[in-house]
């Protein structure tokens, strides 16, 4: 039987996967197709972090500050990418 972290990881597998095969299978560059793809597996990672997390959920403070530390690292991710 496949629980739901199992999906989890084959979701983020895929996802990752995808954005190299994105990257080499079009005129998308490379990079670009590997930072589409884990885009993607950030979805299935916050999933399994904070929408349905494996163990009793945490104080609402240490919650909003992880998501708080994540918007920051997405902001700067984007920055230097595009920036």
């Amino acid at each position: 039987m496949v629980s739901n972290y199992d999906t989890i990881l084959i979701g983020i597998t895929t996802s990752l996967l995808g954005g190299v095969v994105l990257g080499l299978a079009t005129t998308i560059q490379f990079h670009t197709g590997v930072f589409f793809g884990a885009l993607v597996a950030t979805a299935f990672v916050y999933d399994a972090m904070f929408r349905n997390p494996p163990l009793p959920t945490a104080q609402p403070e240490r919650a909003a500050a992880a998501i708080v530390w994540h918007a920051f690292l997405f902001v700067l991710t984007l920055t230097v990418y595009f920036g």
